[in-house]
């Protein structure tokens, strides 16, 4: 018996996963399988030659007892832009979904109730299986679906965690692979994330080309809010952090408030963060993607890591240890907390779902 207030971001075994490979350029139709192993060449480009990329989406019991699966045509396009930029064969469309359908079908029994704070997390991964010692990559895949419930990302959840910033290890170089998700990209992570995890932190990353700008927060994209009077004009000018102290303050007509986040070719596109965006905009939010300078944390009123994992997590805190200096943000604050409930409640059918971001299923 699952204790499912006690689950975290690990791999807790479940019955079934989902297969399909593809040969000549053909896939098959997904199967369920108990076989969680994959039989592979000891030479295959996956292997050899990292040639592999990997999603991550969520299933949700909903307040209705429905289930509802988030933005999963979206991973399945996401999905194949990786493919297609590790020169694979991408997965279509319809076999993604028929796959991620399937195990959820098969795994139900893992999908954690409503209100428990836990979900049915998704990691489909696809691996080039070609033989090939020569350098190049290989045509045939497997494409697998591992479907296992989870808790937070972060052990502090949406009470906030801190981190340091890291000038020192590259996670992805500007025209590399940042922008799909692949697995190199965080196994170049892992040196960085270590260190911080030794010192009480996580690793907030910096661009690898001028080590100046905010890159990703260990596995998840960047979140800064940030306020200013319109008399100051431009959101580029600089101003001393201002607390929102209500988020109905928003209406308020002397003031702006901008949802920052970063512009990088090195950085993965979250979904997450294009659904808040979304939804900031519908709150009244200015939102900017730009390169945003780890010194312009001083001007934020709130910071957060997103991704499909951590949904938000707020930053308490950002140690600057090649400056040596803090930047504070306390406690969760307004903006991000009534951000993090407009998704959650789209997510859990408390609210309607306008953008038809949910694949519901009927219990």
């Amino acid at each position: 018996m699952i204790d499912w207030s006690k689950l975290t971001f690990h791999y807790t075994e479940t019955d079934f996963v989902v297969r399909s490979a593809c040969c000549n350029g053909v896939w098959e139709k997904p199967y369920a399988t108990r076989d969680k192993y994959i039989k592979i060449h000891a030479a295959a480009t996956g292997l050899q030659y990292g040639q592999e990329c990997f999603e991550g989406l969520k299933a949700f019991r909903g307040i209705d007892g429905n289930v509802r699966i988030f933005r999963m045509e979206e991973n399945a396009r996401r999905m194949q832009r990786s493919a297609e930029g590790l020169l694979m064969t991408p997965v279509p469309e319809n076999i993604f979904c028929e796959a991620i359908l399937l195990a959820l079908e098969k795994n139900i029994d893992f999908l954690p109730p409503y209100e428990t704070g836990a979900t049915l997390y998704f990691r489909p991964v696809l691996i080039a299986t070609t033989p090939e010692i020569s350098v190049g990559p290989g045509k045939d895949c497997e494409f697998i679906v591992i479907p296992t419930p989870i808790g937070p990302y972060f052990p502090n959840g949406f009470k906030g965690t801190p981190f340091i910033v890291n000038r020192h290890i590259d996670r992805s170089a500007p025209q590399g692979t940042g922008q799909w998700k692949v697995g190199g990209n965080y196994a170049a992570s892992f040196r960085a994330s270590e260190v911080a995890h030794a010192m009480g932190y996580e690793c907030m990353f910096t661009d690898a080309k001028t080590h100046k700008y905010i890159d990703e927060c260990t596995a998840s994209n960047f979140i800064g809010i940030r306020q200013y009077s319109k008399l100051q004009g431009s959101a580029r000018t600089t101003a001393k952090r201002s607390t929102v102290s209500n988020a109905n303050d928003l209406q308020r007509s002397d003031l702006i408030y901008e949802y920052l986040t970063p512009r990088s070719s090195a950085i993965l596109p979250s979904i997450t963060n294009d659904s808040l965006m979304t939804l900031a905009r519908e709150m009244g939010l200015k939102v900017t993607r730009r390169r945003i300078r780890i010194e312009e944390l001083e001007e934020m009123s709130e910071a957060a890591a997103c991704g499909t994992a951590c949904v938000i997590s707020p930053i308490t805190k950002v140690f600057d240890p090649d400056k040596n200096c803090t930047y504070h943000f306390g406690k969760p604050g307004p903006i991000l907390t009534r951000l993090y409930n407009a998704l959650q409640d789209i997510q859990y059918g408390r609210t309607e779902d306008k953008h038809g971001w949910c694949t519901v299923v009927l219990s």
